[in-house]
């Protein structure tokens, strides 16, 4: 009890500490998948670099830019952008680790830039009207929606390709975890938005599920990379 009224005290040095761990993080995993691709030049590992980009960058602009403020038109233009740029990176870094595990049947070719190309342009599209959309709401809705729908989506991807391939390939067993993590954090988001206002205990457990869930793709990634 003791433990719990001191986190909530400190909640913003908390909030602040837990984006920095996951900033850390995700700066760790691209080095590492980055590594892996030019080792492998597995076309899905560019993919799933790009979605640790964007969640490392997505959370330094909630928590770090985030904290600040400022007053009349400029405050509002400026909670306008934290806004649309931590919703926008957040969906397209859940896009790109979808991206990451139907790369093979999406693409033909291989593609000369994995952030910029025909078909990712058009999930950048649809992460930034589902930005705006919430943002003129004023709700999180549809970021939570699209979300729910992609890792339910990728869970079962990743159960089948760990079924398929799990012994060969031991990082697709983390793959599986994540996504599943993923999808359990979502859940909560939405429902502690909607029907529970944003309770400080299921708040500390989405917390602690979204730091497994990075802490997952680390160590299997480490393990790859040390393996090759």
């Amino acid at each position: 009890m003791l433990l719990y009224n001191l986190i909530v005290e400190n909640k913003e040095l908390l909030k602040i500490f837990y984006a920095l761990v996951i900033a850390m993080i995700c700066a760790f995993i691209v080095i590492k998948t980055n590594r892996l691709f030019k080792i492998s030049s597995h076309q899905g590992i560019r993919y799933l670099r790009n979605a640790f980009f964007f969640y490392g960058i997505a959370f330094i602009i909630r928590y770090f830019l985030g904290v600040l403020s400022f007053q009349g038109d400029l405050g509002q233009i400026y909670n306008f952008l934290i806004q649309i740029f931590f919703e926008s990176f957040i969906i397209m870094a859940g896009f790109f680790l979808l991206y990451s595990l139907l790369q093979k049947k999406i693409e033909s070719e291989v593609n000369f830039n994995s952030l910029f190309n025909q078909k990712v342009i058009l999930f950048y599209g649809i992460a930034f009207v589902i930005a705006i959309i919430d943002f003129l709401w004023k709700t999180s809705y549809l970021m939570f929606i699209s979300q729910i729908m992609l890792f339910a989506y990728a869970s079962i991807i990743g159960f089948i390709n760990y079924k398929k391939n799990g012994r060969k390939h031991k990082f697709l067993k983390f793959y599986f975890m994540a996504m599943l993590l993923s999808f359990t954090a979502w859940i909560l988001n939405a429902l502690a938005a909607v029907y529970f206002n944003w309770d400080k205990g299921i708040m500390m457990s989405i917390y602690g599920i979204n730091i497994i869930f990075f802490l997952l793709f680390l160590y299997g990634i480490v393990k790859v990379t040390r393996v090759k």
